[in-house]
């Protein structure tokens, strides 16, 4: 069975300098597959209350960085049949040795980038992770009549991680900052637009003023309005 590979890169942009991924060796290769991972995606929600108010008005942020946890054993005993896979080198290497090759890989400080190096996880078709380690867990479980280390669990998540270019393009092509043009509708109305547009329809009178509407509650199907950036401080 394909084991889980990291390759890893020092180009923030996940650039391979080679011929390709397929060409490329993995930084490390997990000696024995996760029994299952877990994904945590979390939205980033404003849930301040008005003065006075019950109820609290959940207004959107951000969406947080998406979370990936594998669990990997690391294994000293040479009993574990297929071992190491491809690597045939862990099956016989000592714990700490396979444990140092793992945090070479995923938590070395690198000096060039001033940071630990940038990831990319593949476990067959399910995982195709670009990511950074944010938090790794190292339980010791079983060891040798000298105290030696014979196996290891290793709890790790690593954070998704998108390049500060690719991340503005995405935020600018949905930002509320920028002029949004839509045509009408037969059955909408203003409040709810604005509400699409900004997340918080009292932005209205506003979008009303800026498009020169003498009259906001039967706007014409087939007009054109105008959704401009509008201080939040204002609404």
């Amino acid at each position: 069975m394909e084991k889980v590979r990291i390759y890893t890169f020092i180009d923030r942009n996940f650039l391979d300098p080679g011929e390709g991924i397929r060409e490329m060796k993995p930084a490390f290769l997990a000696p024995v597959n996760p029994e299952s991972f877990t994904k945590n995606l979390k939205i980033d929600l404003d849930q301040r209350r008005g003065h006075g108010s019950h109820g609290t008005d959940l207004r959107f942020k951000s969406t947080v960085p998406e979370e990936l946890r594998l669990e990997f054993i690391l294994d000293g005993t040479q009993t574990i049949e297929g071992y190491g896979g491809e690597d045939t080198t862990l099956k016989t290497m000592p714990v700490h040795d396979q444990l140092k090759k793992f945090l070479d890989s995923v938590y070395k400080y690198e000096g060039e980038i001033h940071r630990p190096k940038f990831l990319l996880l593949i476990w067959g078709s399910e995982i195709r992770f670009r990511c950074i380690l944010s938090n790794l867990d190292i339980n010791h479980t079983l060891f040798n009549t000298n105290g030696e280390p014979l196996r290891a669990k290793l709890s790790a998540t690593f954070l998704n991680y998108k390049a500060r270019e690719e991340r503005l393009a995405e935020e600018r092509q949905q930002s509320a900052d920028l002029t949004h043009q839509r045509k009408v509708k037969q059955g909408d109305r203003l409040d709810l637009m604005t509400y699409r547009i900004y997340n918080d329809s009292n932005y209205f009178l506003q979008v009303g003023k800026a498009n020169g509407l003498t009259q906001i509650r039967n706007i014409k199907p087939g007009l054109n309005l105008f959704f401009p950036p509008f201080d939040k401080n204002e609404a």
